[in-house]
């Protein structure tokens, strides 16, 4: 079988890889879609991000959905020829953090396409993968297109749920890509009731606006329309920082009104952080890393048409082009929002 494997910045190959023998809990899956995401991109263009590198070649990928084509002997509420979600997180469910409930934080992790652990935990960029039935979530009814969407989909509700209370506030979202985009749909549909968006790319920004946001502002182009949400103290009560940028952060914690709360979500490695607005200011500061529970969330909420995905898929490539595809959703240029590879 072939698989999508990084060897390093800008080494990307299509290579072979043995199937695993099927358990009785697990399940086989044709891979139909699979979602390129930020951290693919990180370890595509740099070999990792911030202290998290590659240290042998990783098969990428960890948005991807498919159909059933076998079930191992326990399996019981999945069957063959089904629509599935693959949920990429694979808790231990045997540490002190699953035992208290909280499997995020998994001592003992397998979560698809990982370099932090050693040896790293293979994606799921491959034609078939071998998954436990705990990790499908019926598709029924969605595209493979949008299956895959559940995995980004659930990040973002976990961190409006990381942002407590939302019904009602004033809402700033720094970073206008395919997370940022919807923390704005999740974020409307929380009940905010103002969404403002910030990008230094326009293309990235009109997706915004298509899912909700009330005001957009490229802080490349419009640096000063910034400024008067940082008058008086603040004007946000919470801001959602998906860029991973230093400036991404440091105009959060600027726009956002003393006792506000700050979810930092993007990823892009140590980055200085004004410690002297967060203290005077009264701020709380919160990170939110992947999801749990959320993700069956993501996949039901899709189902019920309560947040629409498909806006944000742009473009859909052959899995053997896969080099084109990363490059394609590395351009914005190219009007490309989430870049899906076919399988």
């Amino acid at each position: 079988m072939k698989s999508l494997k990084i060897h390093g910045p800008l080494d990307l190959r299509i290579e072979d890889y043995p199937l695993d023998n099927l358990e009785p809990n697990q399940v086989e899956i044709n891979v139909a879609i699979g979602g390129i995401c930020g951290t693919d991109l990180h370890y595509y263009k740099h070999g990792g991000f911030g202290q998290i590198k590659l240290r042998e070649p990783m098969i990428l990928g960890h948005e991807v959905s498919g159909t059933i084509s076998k079930i191992g002997s326990n399996v019981e509420n999945l069957s063959i020829g089904q629509l599935v979600s693959v949920s990429p997180s694979r808790p231990c469910n045997k540490c002190s953090f699953c035992l208290n409930g909280n499997q995020i934080q998994c001592i003992n992790m397998k979560f698809y396409g990982s370099a932090m652990p050693f040896p790293h935990i293979q994606g799921a960029f491959r034609e078939k993968l071998i998954a436990e039935d705990y990790q499908c979530v019926p598709a029924d009814g969605l595209s493979s297109e949008e299956a895959a969407m559940a995995e980004p989909l659930a990040v973002c509700l976990h961190a409006i749920k990381q942002a407590g209370k939302i019904f009602g506030k004033k809402v700033l979202i720094t970073g206008s890509g395919p997370i940022g985009t919807l923390c704005v749909a999740a974020a409307r549909r929380a009940g905010a009731e103002k969404i403002i968006v910030t990008d230094i790319s326009t293309n990235a920004l009109t997706f915004s606006n298509s899912v909700g946001a009330d005001k957009i502002i490229n802080v490349y182009e419009e640096s000063d329309e910034l400024k008067i949400y940082q008058s008086n103290k603040g004007y946000f009560d919470i801001a959602i920082e998906c860029s991973g940028s230093a400036q991404g952060i440091s105009d959060s914690i600027n726009c956002l009104k003393p006792k506000g709360t700050l979810i930092q979500l993007g990823l892009g490695g140590d980055v200085f952080i004004p410690l002297v607005s967060v203290t005077t200011k009264e701020l709380n500061l919160r990170g939110s890393f992947r999801f749990h529970a959320e993700f069956e969330l993501a996949v039901n909420m899709m189902k019920k048409k309560l947040i629409n995905v498909n806006p944000l898929i742009t473009h859909k490539v052959d899995f053997n082009s896969a080099k084109e595809a990363f490059e394609l959703a590395l351009n914005s240029d190219e009007q490309s929002m989430k870049v899906q590879l076919s399988f």
